[in-house]
């Protein structure tokens, strides 16, 4: 894997290890509350700070949020943002691996910066957490109006997401429930105990020449897409699709990401195939409905939106 190299790289390696740990002292006139609350407001140099929330935090911590300097070229009354660009990546460099350590297995971490030093923080956070824990850059809007004596007015920064094991954090990371306008998409007419459904349709925008195979329904009429637009899924595609379980099937549907529509409703409750130009059920569950689109019915679970 590449890596960056910059001026004295090498001892920033080793800044982490070299830092001592230094003893966290109460300030009572500050403090309120209870003495042994985990909660802490810390004074100080923020390398050693962590390097001292170690024996506490140590694989402890769900989630972490920093906003670092962003090296702007300015000057600001707390912090200098004016480094020189090897400066800052020995700045952020330590810091970054004690907070990879304070880091339980399926916690994540969430870093906002702009342009200035983004592109390189990225590649240094793919060497310090391994790029398979690299969940997502999420740009976000930072200002509405415009700035005319720049060559582009930008209105957006970045947030960048790691975790400390992209699949671990995968499994509990939050879920938001569905609207109610959502949840009323999904029905059950059939009652299947599975629980409710919707119809995704099967089709999309553009004509695609490798995307418009024919395919044979039950009765035998030959269906393609409609005028101006083309399948959703190659030929070989559609077979794995039909042949597959509900499971898969929901989870291919989600992958898709996308609504479609077409022009016959095709509508899988367990599996069908197709072989020798002709659509055969293995379900007596499996139906065919023509109502002016084509459908792929996979969603069964109670319905959830995700986020980060």
């Amino acid at each position: 894997m590449p890596w960056l190299e910059w001026h004295k790289r090498d001892d920033d390696l080793k800044a982490t290890a070299k830092t001592p740990y230094r003893l966290l002292q109460p300030i009572q006139s500050l403090s309120h509350g209870d003495e042994d609350a985990p909660n802490m407001l810390i004074q100080g140099d923020n390398l050693e700070a962590l390097k001292a929330l170690l024996p506490y935090y140590a694989g402890q911590v769900k989630c972490i949020f920093i906003d670092p300097p962003y090296n702007t070229k300015s000057a600001f009354e707390h912090y200098d943002d004016n480094l020189e660009h090897a400066q800052w990546l020995s700045m952020m460099y330590p810091r970054m691996v004690l907070l990879r350590e304070l880091l339980r297995e399926d916690g994540s971490i969430w870093i906002t910066l702009d342009d200035n030093e983004s592109h390189y923080f990225k590649v240094m956070c793919d060497e310090i957490f391994g790029r398979r824990n690299f969940v997502a850059t999420v740009c976000w809007e930072s200002r509405y109006s415009r700035s005319s004596d720049t060559s582009l007015s930008l209105s957006h920064n970045f947030l960048f997401v790691y975790a400390k094991n992209a699949e671990k954090w995968k499994s509990v990371r939050n879920k938001l429930p569905r609207s109610q306008a959502q949840a009323a998409q999904y029905k059950n007419p059939d009652n299947d105990p599975r629980g409710p459904w919707r119809a995704i349709p099967f089709d999309a925008p553009e004509v695609r020449a490798n995307l418009e195979y024919p395919i044979t329904t039950p009765t035998g009429k030959i269906r393609k897409p409609p005028q101006g637009r083309h399948w959703a899924r190659t030929e070989e595609q559609w077979l794995q699709l039909v042949d597959a379980p509900l499971d898969l099937l929901t989870s291919v549907s989600q992958e898709m990401g996308r609504r479609l529509s077409s022009s016959f409703s095709v509508r899988l409750l367990r599996s069908c195939r197709i072989r020798g130009g002709s659509m055969k059920t293995l379900d007596t569950r499996t139906r065919l409905r023509r109502k002016g689109n084509c459908y792929l019915g996979l969603a069964r679970s109670q319905p959830q939106s995700l986020s980060g």
